[in-house]
């Protein structure tokens, strides 16, 4: 049966770079004799002014029926303003809460020829791997009651952080089944020490390790993770954490690796369905000028082809075109030394002739 990819390149840099993997992906398509069928629809800001929301029915619909969905960006500051119904970013919370994507993973890896782009010293950096699993559809991004109250003196605003154990013990399962296959380590990041939703989500973590016996779990409280990814960011090999403090380590971590635009990402389902975008936003101070760094969302194909689409085989090809693409001295702006760079429309070709040759 034919596989059905939906494409969503949404807004800013998101269209640029998405068309940089679409380029991959038809190549390797017709080169591979894949039996795809592909979907392209607008969502976010794009969407929001053609159709008055940022993710129409058929949008939600499609993305329902699809095997993979490449997710590109959205937002910019000409939409701050709007309702949150309204704003770009709801439709990225929307597809991950609807298609129930609970499971993000987040690789931070660092190509060692691109250490001086780092921040971090280089005998620090060299030879970063770290994965980041991250729950996505829980805490307190949706938890409830939540609120603003302006009728009260002060005026006040609250949000709710709640995790049940069904949530907690799924999204740990990822995590210790990720550790078995990398080196067998495991940290999970909390707040235990004055959080009481972390101090349970500790207690099922802990309870679940005796069912992993080839892992070793530890904890780590999220703002030492945060410090110690700077430290020692080799120290760690895969970390499981909720909804907020994920979101904050994965950025970190990808601010190791020099730029954020290396990273890609993947937001799963039970069944391994999933949404597949780069670890970047929209980037509206950069869109329309072709300088954007397409490798996140074409490490992000290549995510889509090894988890949902059932082609390991060619996803690895394509990781090993980016491996050569670094090896060979090709740069994006952002991770340039010098002023010689690639353009992101000039990426893809590199890429395809790359896998040419092989």
């Amino acid at each position: 049966m034919s596989k059905k990819i939906l494409v969503l390149p949404g807004d800013g840099i998101g269209q640029e770079v998405t068309d940089a993997a679409m380029q991959i992906l038809k190549f390797t398509i017709k080169k591979f004799n894949l039996n795809f069928s592909i979907n392209t629809l607008d969502v976010g800001g794009t969407a929001y002014e053609k159709t008055g929301s940022p993710i129409p029915h058929e949008v939600l619909q499609a993305a329902k029926e699809a095997d993979a969905i490449l997710f590109g960006a959205v937002g910019a500051p000409q939409w701050d303003n709007l309702s949150w119904d309204d704003r770009p970013e709801n439709a990225l919370l929307t597809l991950r809460k609807e298609l129930n994507l609970f499971a993000n993973l987040r690789p931070a890896f660092l190509f060692n020829e691109l250490s001086e782009a780092s921040p971090i010293k280089e005998k620090i950096i060299e030879g970063l791997d770290i994965l980041i699993v991250r729950e996505l559809t829980g805490g307190i991004y949706f938890g409830e009651p939540r609120g603003v109250i302006e009728d009260e003196t002060p005026n006040y605003a609250f949000n709710t952080m709640i995790y049940n154990e069904d949530e907690i013990r799924r999204i740990a399962k990822i995590a210790f089944e990720s550790a078995q296959k990398r080196s067998g380590r495991l940290c999970s990041v909390e707040k235990a020490n004055v959080l009481e939703v972390s101090k349970f989500w500790r207690s099922i973590v802990t309870e679940m390790s005796a069912e992993y016996p080839d892992v070793e779990l530890s904890h780590q409280l999220a703002d030492n993770t945060a410090m110690q990814l700077v430290l020692n960011p080799n120290q760690f090999d895969v970390i499981v954490a909720s909804n907020l403090f994920g979101d904050i380590l994965s950025d970190i971590a990808a601010t190791l690796t020099g730029s954020i635009g290396m990273l890609p990402s993947a937001s799963l389902d039970g069944s391994l369905k999933g949404m597949y975008e780069p670890c970047h936003g929209s980037a509206p101070d950069i869109a329309n000028q072709d300088i954007a760094n397409p490798l996140a969302m074409i490490g992000s194909l290549s995510m889509a082809l090894k988890y949902s689409l059932d082609e390991e085989v060619v996803s690895n090809k394509i990781d090993a075109a980016i491996k050569t693409f670094i090896q060979k001295g090709f740069r994006t702006k952002d991770i340039a030394t010098d002023e010689k760079y690639l353009k992101t429309s000039e990426v893809a070709g590199k890429i395809i002739k790359i896998i040419e040759d092989e």
